[in-house]
């Protein structure tokens, strides 16, 4: 039987983190969902049009990569990776899931996620997979990580207006 993770350490948990996210660090984007219902394909399942929601903002954890520069007959491309780490709980209040394709704002720059990861466990259990009896109310998912490119913000289709 675990001694610790059960609901109040979870609560107490996730208010140090919340805190420390939203009023220490103050890393924040601005996510992008793309809108499967508006988003026509071609016969090859690829959107030569995305549309997506309006940007909704979130604090974050940024890991970033290094800009990498290649040339080409078309002159100079900077490419980049970054990651964005969420507090899986900030998601789930209001309700987003986070997908590969969606687009993340960061600094002037569009970044399309690549890949999504989430398996940063409260003391490495979560209670969807209680095996045992008596685990199924111990630890917790706690964030998700969208691993991202750098995309030109015309390849995207989406423009800021000067008000």
């Amino acid at each position: 039987m675990a001694l610790f993770g059960r609901q109040r350490d979870i609560l107490l948990f996730n208010s140090i983190n919340r805190e420390l996210l939203g009023d220490v660090i103050t890393q924040q984007v601005g996510y992008y969902k793309i809108s499967l219902s508006k988003s026509t394909t071609n016969i090859y399942g690829e959107a030569v049009e995305k549309y997506v929601s309006d940007p909704t903002l979130l604090n974050a954890l940024i890991t970033r990569g290094n800009q990498t520069w290649n040339s080409d007959d078309w002159g100079p491309d900077v490419t980049r990776t970054l990651d964005f780490a969420f507090f899986r709980q900030d998601l789930l209040d209001i309700e987003l899931v986070p997908e590969v394709g969606d687009v993340i704002f960061y600094y002037e720059n569009y970044y399309e996620v690549d890949g999504i990861v989430e398996n940063q466990l409260f003391v490495g259990k979560t209670p969807d997979y209680a095996y045992s009896s008596g685990l199924e109310n111990f630890g917790s998912s706690i964030s998700i990580l969208c691993s991202t490119h750098l995309v030109p913000a015309d390849k995207i289709g989406i423009t800021k207006e000067r008000g």
